[in-house]
């Protein structure tokens, strides 16, 4: 694998990673309720694994070969980001809660599968964008050279979104109602990057 192609992917990567969106919202949203920050990351970063596998798997070509499957996710995406907008909107998060149930734990990781596994971000990425900085006449399988830039882009994730849900439940911990406003503004997020999916593909 050429040192180039991993550098540049990186770059690309890290300016989807960094660019604020769902994912952002997400990790806010789960980072003002404390507890629930690593579980919520840890279910977006194996939403990412999983579209990683898919394309090593040699599935992603096919899901990038058929329009009409990526239109139907995205309109899952988009009904998702929609429910999970109206619900963190409705239920504003609370720095003040300290004890988390760990099924509470385990929802916010599977809600956290859901929105990395259905962002229409990550599937650009993963399906569309990943397979061309590979080559192959390296020395690593196709399959192995996606399975490494996939642990670079999984680290550039980890990273960014751990540092944002740490910095929402450090400067807001203190402040309940700024707490209210940053959780509900993140939910509005959701809400409208939701609606825009839908919307962009019903006019397809």
């Amino acid at each position: 694998m050429i040192l180039s192609d991993v550098l540049g992917f990186w770059a690309v990567s890290a300016v989807f990673v960094v660019a604020p969106g769902s994912d952002w919202a997400y990790a806010i949203s789960a980072g003002l309720r404390g507890r629930v920050a690593v579980p919520a990351v840890g279910g977006m970063l194996a939403g990412h694994l999983a579209a990683t596998l898919l394309v090593a798997a040699g599935v992603g070509a096919l899901i990038a070969g058929a329009p009409g499957l990526l239109g139907a996710l995205t309109l899952v995406g988009g009904a998702y980001l929609l429910w999970l907008g109206f619900t963190t909107f409705t239920r504003p998060a609370s720095p003040l809660v300290e004890e988390v149930a760990e099924s509470s734990r385990a929802r916010w990781l599977w809600k956290g599968f859901g929105v990395s596994g259905l962002n229409p971000k990550v599937l650009l990425l993963i399906l569309a964008l990943l397979p061309q900085f590979t080559s192959t006449d390296a020395a690593w399988p196709v399959w192995a050279q996606i399975l490494a830039l996939g642990l670079v882009h999984l680290t550039t994730c980890a990273a960014v979104y751990l540092t944002v849900a740490t910095a929402a439940q450090r400067v807001l911990s203190a402040r309940p109602a700024a707490a209210r406003i940053v959780s509900r503004t993140s939910a509005a997020v959701m809400t409208g990057l939701g609606a825009a999916l839908i919307v962009e593909q019903a006019l397809v």
